[in-house]
Order: structure tokens, then sequence, then C-alpha cells
């Protein structure tokens, strides 16, 4: 408000499946709001980072995709954010555009810029750790390269969920090494999917975004009804007193 200039927002979304689903709308959703109030949105379509896959939230190796698989993801996820945000006023990245340019050096100074020690301070390979379950040395490039992106577009504040927490802290790591200014960090809570656990594409129990009308209806009455009240608050423009007459 100060400078007057608007912010550049960020947020990352990888095509490791062809659909979003309602996950993605809480993110989208603020991001639209932000929109409107005349900051500058980059959507980073992460067709690099699907290659590795996120770790977030993960207790198990994920399969690797290849890049045929991510580009015959890509090509539905850009109009399918449109639901949402105005595309003719985003700023629409992939993050392919920087890391398929870059060698052999190049990636090795990106794995000097944290230890194994920061690595594993987080949550999820701590679990898995003390459960014995493997950890990929490619998943611990999954922050750099989240963090790197920001480096790149120059981001001013991250959203995503709160199970990216993580994460988006190494792109203010790594802004501050470029002598950038440190994004801020915005997390919203996660929905629940149709099983109780995290709405995922990987868990099969998502409710896609432009799903047709009677199969997302369906899909949403297998929802416990106890759920409802996160579902209100994150997915319609009502207000609490409304959603809790409801």
């Amino acid at each position: 408000l100060r400078t007057g200039v608007p912010l550049r927002i960020k947020f990352g979304m990888d095509p490791s499946s062809p659909d979003l689903h309602l996950g993605h709308a809480v993110q989208l959703r603020k991001l639209r709001d932000l929109q409107d109030l005349g900051h500058q949105i980059v959507l980073i379509v992460g067709d690099a980072t699907a290659m590795v896959g996120d770790p977030s939230g993960r207790n198990k190796l994920r399969p690797i995709l290849t890049r045929a698989d991510v580009d015959e993801n890509l090509k539905t996820y850009t109009s399918q954010a449109a639901r949402v945000l105005d595309l003719d006023k985003t700023e629409v990245r992939q993050n392919a555009e920087w890391f398929d340019r870059m060698n052999f050096e190049d990636l090795l100074k990106l794995t000097t810029r944290m230890t194994v020690a920061q690595m594993i301070e987080r949550d999820t390979f701590q679990t898995r750790m003390e459960a014995n379950e493997p950890i990929g040395i490619n998943e611990f490039l999954y922050p750099l390269m989240q963090g790197w992106d920001s480096v790149i577009v120059e981001s001013d504040l991250e959203l995503g969920g709160t199970d990216q927490l993580f994460n988006l802290l190494v792109g203010r790591r790594l802004q501050e090494q470029e002598n950038q200014r440190p994004q801020v960090v915005m997390t919203q809570p996660l929905i629940n999917g149709l099983d109780g656990r995290k709405m995922s594409k990987s868990y099969g129990n998502a409710v896609g975004l432009t799903a047709p009308a009677k199969e997302m209806t369906f899909r949403i009455m297998q929802v416990d009804d106890e759920v409802m009240p996160t579902w209100f608050l994150h997915l319609t423009r009502l207000s609490p007193e409304e959603i809790e007459e409801i």
C-alpha cells in the first residue's frame, strides 16, 4: 500500500493428473480476490516439478511421471484455472522454461543451497524416517525447485495449503540468498476429500473442478455432514452467519 506497486503473487500447480479439484479452488478463489484488488497473479504450471513429485504429506515414494505424461495433463490445466481466475490478467509460466536450461553444474549449485539436516526438518520426512519408509534423493530436489521458482518470478507473496509451509519457506530462503526481498507466505486450510483424508488427485478422493453437475453432486453427497461447514466456508461466498443457519 505504501509503494502503490501491485504485488507479484505466486501460486504453483503441478500437472500430475489431468484435472484440478475443489481443493485447488480454495487457493484459486483467494487468488481471484487478490487479482480483483489489482495485484499480479503469477500462475506457475509445474511441468518440471511434476516429474519430481511433491513429497508434502506423502508417506511413500510417488511414481515418476514422464514429460509426455505431464504434457498430456497440461492441456486442460489453464482452461480449468480460468473457471476462477481472469487469465487475461494472469501471468502463466511453465517452470520447464528455466529448469530445462539448467546443466549439471547448475543443478549441483542448486543442491548446495540447503543441507540434508535442514531438509529432514520437514515433518513429512521425519515421519517416514521413523516408519522406515524410503525417501528418494529426488524428493529433496522438490522444495529447492519450488523455491527457485520464487526467485525466477521475483514473487512478493506465495499462496499454498498448510501442507506446503516447508516448501514456501524454502522460497524465502533462496530469495534472501539472491538478495531479493523474501516473499510473504500465506497458507490456507486443506479440505478433506470423500474418504476423510486431504483431497488429493493421487488418493482418488477428489471432486473435479470441471466435473459434470450430476457427478459432482453424487460425489459430494458421500462427504460426511460434519465436514460441510468447512466446505461452505472455503468454497462459497456465504457469510459465517448464513452458513451457521444452513
